[in-house]
């Protein structure tokens, strides 16, 4: 891992298509690889992540979309919020493409948003309950704790109607020191 050139360079307009379908290709990956073919949780046509969703979360950004780059080249993307002190910010989307997975670029990316923000006190994500190896990246990899699980018993008033999946999601913090 010490050998890898990660960067994470701001997500140009010509190219946030690009970025919605390479999101909802390692979304979909994840939750096939999970369930198979027999997936239910899907938000459209076969995407786990519908396109509005990864639309929304760039709007949202207000700028702080990346395109996470290995050697100069696109293996994945990254959407930051941050709030408006500078000392809570939330992770909207971290993937990297399933070709890449395993190599630690999740976590050399996750370290970069780090620096890049070092004045963030309280990281805050969500990833759905099925999402195992989300769950292992954040709180084994990158340092998260869960702090709630939202399910039908107990909803949400930070995930939109519609968008919580059918049995839950799991909020992560992680407070930097």
């Amino acid at each position: 891992m010490k050998d890898m050139d990660v960067k994470l360079v701001p997500l140009e307009e010509a190219d946030r298509e690009q970025f919605i379908l390479d999101n909802q290709e390692a979304f979909r990956y994840g939750a096939l690889e999970e369930f198979g073919v027999r997936d239910t949780q899907f938000e459209e046509d076969g995407e786990i992540i519908a396109r509005s969703t990864v639309d929304r979360e760039i709007q949202e950004s207000e700028g702080e979309t990346y395109r996470i780059l290995l050697n100069g080249e696109i293996v994945g993307g990254v959407v930051l919020k941050i709030g408006r002190s500078g000392e809570k910010g939330e992770l909207g989307l971290l993937f990297v493409l399933p070709r890449h997975h395993g190599k630690g670029i999740g976590q050399a990316a996750w370290r970069a948003v780090e620096r890049l923000h070092p004045e963030v006190k309280v990281w805050e994500t969500f990833t759905p309950y099925f999402e195992t190896r989300n769950i292992h990246f954040y709180v084994n990899r990158c340092g998260f704790r869960i702090v709630e699980y939202f399910n039908r018993f107990h909803r949400s008033l930070q995930i939109p109607a519609g968008y919580m999946h059918e049995n839950g999601d799991f909020r992560f913090e992680k407070r930097m020191e």
